[in-house]
Formats: C-alpha cells, sequence, structure tokens
C-alpha cells in the first residue's frame, strides 16, 4: 500500500507559515519510477529476433543460473527503488530492454516483488533486437482503462539500395514503440507513457534526427490528452537516449527545467536541475549523462493537495548497484562481457506524488 506521513517531512515543499495548521495532516505518499533493464533476455532462441548471443550456446553463455542471478538482481533493486521517504516499492514501474511478457512475468514472481501483485502491460516492438517496453503497477492502486503501442516511423535515406522506397523516404528503421497506458491510480485518471527511444548508433548528431522525431510523437501524444483533457496528468518516462539538455527533450518536447516557466498545456523535467548538478544515470568515458528521465504536465504542479501532486524526485543509485573495481569503478554495475550478470547500465529513476489523507 501507499505510505502515509506526518507533514513535517513536507517543510520545505510547502513552507513554514503553513507549518503549524498543517501538522494535523497526514499525506500519502507512492513512487513512480523507470529503470532500463539492461538486456533481461531469457535463455531461449527466438528465430524472429537477433538474440543469439542472449543463449546457452551464444556469446554470453546464457544459461538458466545467469537468467536467475540477473532476476535477482532486478528484483533486489526495484524492491528498494525510493525507499527513502516511501517503504513501499513503486506503484508504478516503466521498464525497457526486456526481451518479452514471460521475462516480465518472471520477474514480477520473484519473492523481493512478489508482494507488490505487479500487473504487467506489454506489447511486442517491431525493435530489431527483440527489446521492448512495458509498464508494471501495483493492481490495488492502478486499475489500467485502455493501453496501446504508438508506433515511430523513421527512416534511413541514406543507403542507396533502399533510397527510393517507401515513398522516397528510405529504408525504415525498426524501433521502440510508444507505450500510452491510461487508468485509475486511486480513482484518479492518470496516463503514463513508457518510451526508449532511438539510440546514438552512427553518433549522436547524425541519430539526432531519430530521437527528435520520437519527442515529436511524445508530445504529439501528450497534447492529445490535453486536449481532451486540460488538466491532464501525464507522465511520459524512458530511456531517451538525450540528455535533458539536448533539442529533443528541450526544444520538441518542450520540457522545462524550471517549475515556475512551466505554463498550463506543457511539461516539467525534474531531471534538468540533477544534470547541472552533475548527477547521472549513466557514464561513458568518465562522463556522466540523465538519458533516463521522468517527465510529467503542469497540472501535477498545482499544489491542490485533495489529488495527487508531484513532491520530488531522485536517481536511484545506492551503493550495491555501483561498479566497486577495475577500469569502470563507479559507474553503474552492468552485465560484464564474460556474462556475467550484473543489474544494469543504468541507474533507475523515480518521483513521489502525494496526496492528502
Amino acid at each position: 500500500m501507499g505510505t502515509t506521513f506526518r507533514f513535517l517531512l513536507l517543510l520545505t515543499l510547502l513552507g513554514t507559515s503553513s507549518f503549524i495548521h498543517a501538522q494535523q495532516k497526514s499525506y500519502m505518499v507512492h513512487t513512480v519510477a523507470f529503470y532500463n533493464l539492461e538486456n533481461l533476455f531469457d535463455t531461449i532462441r527466438d528465430e524472429k529476433i537477433y538474440d543469439e548471443e542472449w543463449t546457452p550456446t551464444g556469446t554470453r553463455n546464457w544459461g538458466s543460473k545467469k537468467y536467475q542471478e540477473k532476476l535477482e538482481n532486478l528484483s533486489r533493486a526495484i524492491s528498494e527503488i525510493g525507499t527513502d521517504e516511501n517503504p513501499n516499492m513503486p506503484t508504478i514501474l516503466g521498464v525497457s530492454e526486456l526481451e518479452n511478457r514471460k521475462v516480465l512475468e518472471d520477474l514480477v514472481n520473484m519473492p523481493k516483488l512478489k508482494s507488490a501483485s505487479y500487473g504487467i502491460i506489454h506489447y511486442d516492438s517491431p525493435d530489431r533486437r527483440g527489446i521492448d517496453v512495458a509498464l508494471l503497477y501495483q493492481t490495488k492502486h492502478f486499475k489500467p482503462t485502455s493501453s496501446k503501442n504508438i508506433p515511430l516511423y523513421i527512416y534511413d535515406s541514406t543507403d542507396s539500395k533502399y533510397k527510393d522506397s517507401n515513398n522516397g523516404k528510405g529504408k525504415r528503421i525498426y524501433t521502440r514503440d510508444q507505450l500510452l497506458v491510461s487508468g485509475l491510480f486511486d480513482g484518479e485518471e492518470m496516463h503514463f507513457i513508457v518510451n526508449h527511444w532511438p539510440s546514438r548508433s552512427g553518433g549522436e548528431k547524425k541519430s539526432s534526427p531519430n530521437r527528435e522525431a520520437a519527442a515529436a510523437l511524445n508530445k504529439k501524444i501528450i497534447d492529445s490528452l490535453y486536449k481532451i483533457n486540460p488538466n491532464a496528468k501525464v507522465f511520459t518516462m524512458g530511456d531517451l537516449n538525450d540528455g535533458p539538455y539536448n533539442k529533443s527533450v528541450k526544444e520538441v518536447l518542450d520540457a522545462k527545467g524550471k517549475k515556475e516557466d512551466v505554463k498550463k498545456g506543457e511539461v516539467f523535467n525534474p531531471m534538468y536541475q540533477m544534470y547541472k548538478d552533475g548527477q547521472g544515470t549513466i557514464a561513458y568515458r568518465d562522463a556522466w549523462d540523465i538519458f533516463d528521465q521522468i517527465i510529467f504536465t503542469e497540472p501535477l504542479l498545482r499544489k491542490d493537495y485533495t489529488t495527487y501532486q508531484y513532491w520530488k524526485a531522485g536517481i536511484f543509485n545506492k551503493p550495491f548497484l555501483v561498479q566497486k573495481s577495475g577500469q569502470y569503478k563507479g559507474y553503474p554495475l552492468r552485465n560484464q562481457l564474460s556474462g556475467e550478470p550484473g543489474f544494469s547500465d543504468h541507474f533507475p529513476v523515480y518521483v513521489y506524488i502525494i496526496k492528502e489523507m
């Protein structure tokens, strides 16, 4: 269940002038999180995708023992996300880099996660590697009313062999769909979009238009929800393969980094300030960046605590998730090339939402 806590924890949020009056109030807190699971593959060869290395005879020697260890690692991490302020594990969890529904079923049935009674919403994406996105949710708090996977159409016109295909657009690049789930969160309508935007393969500059196209699709989805309901509470989350400062996020999605800049019909990105403060969810060549982000619509900033509102955000980077030695000391403890399971090459991110009891 969600966690109840006293007003003392909210002094920095509401201001000390309200302390005497608000001292008698209690609040419910829930955690909304996102985690890139880094290649959560089963051990079975699937002829429809490129998963050869994640099999017992593949380069990773990926057998049942390693698969179970990976599940144990991920379940530990998920069970502890956001527990600094909320002892309950995430009520909503967006995930990426998973092979199929079966691996999610195995994950949510791990001993550390079973008490959450997670429901699963998953669709197969057309990604060539077969990796998908999905939403896990605690069934006692969230009741889905609709879901759909929305395809991203992007093309490569540089390959002469396919230059004139798709009405001159070139060869289609198959990537992850964007998952939209709508439902009732303790009776209150909310929407969740789970993303894994196109990679930086070929270089950041060359591949940037692909992520800008993903951002444009994301904005179109959010705008459509706003059009139906100007007070729509929408979370869009995922591994965006761009930081809060990149064009895709800052300009195309138009995610604001300061609360005071967010107008009606716009979105707020709490990870922007984290980036400016030098924090990160992923490391490359000793430089940190925040590719994993949770962005949400303006109605979650209104401080009307009779409904769920944003409280604060964080990056879950506890010591057990960090590489302790070697060339990548201090980086996220990822799967090793030898095939030894880690956690992920990304740290999870989360936000708290609260409501007056």
